[in-house]
């Protein structure tokens, strides 16, 4: 049994047939082909899936897909809206904040919610919300450096 379901995706609207209990990152990847959204544990832990729903950033991988029905989702490719990086991803570039990419995507959307909602966020804020994302290769800092050095674009007066 299928359920058609409509939401927005990166401003765009879309209608898919899913099953009850598909996940909306299976979704986002399978039936909308945005691969951008990772799949690592499928537990919620790694973080690597972390697309925003109506703001927030959340873990795909425990959301289904038909709870997105009506609602505004935002992956790694809706957030710029033409072929330049976005000051955050030019952030991440500049501090060699990836090294394998694997957890980029879940980086760069956690940090885009951060920093929407709370753009003069300082050190140990940055730590706390990015502590839910897993990379393996960078140690952290330079991710960190990055996110920090991109707070001037969402507003922020730095610190």
């Amino acid at each position: 049994m299928s359920m058609k379901i409509e939401f927005e995706v990166n401003g765009k609207p879309v209608s898919v047939d899913v099953d009850p209990r598909l996940s909306l990152a299976d979704c986002l990847r399978y039936d909308l082909g945005l691969t951008g959204t990772h799949l690592g544990c499928e537990h919620g832990v790694c973080g690597a899936c972390t697309v925003i729903v109506n703001g927030a950033a959340v873990r795909s991988c425990l959301m289904l897909a038909v709870q997105a029905a009506g609602e505004k989702v935002v992956t790694v490719e809706g957030l710029s809206n033409d072929e330049a990086l976005t000051p955050l991803q030019a952030s991440f570039r500049k501090h060699h904040a990836l090294q394998c990419g694997f957890c980029t995507p879940g980086m760069v959307t956690t940090a885009h919610a951060l920093l929407t909602h709370e753009p003069d966020c300082d050190e140990e804020r940055v730590r706390d919300v990015l502590s839910g994302n897993i990379c393996r290769c960078t140690g952290y800092i330079p991710i960190v450096e990055a996110v920090l050095d991109a707070r001037s674009a969402y507003g922020s007066k730095g610190e």
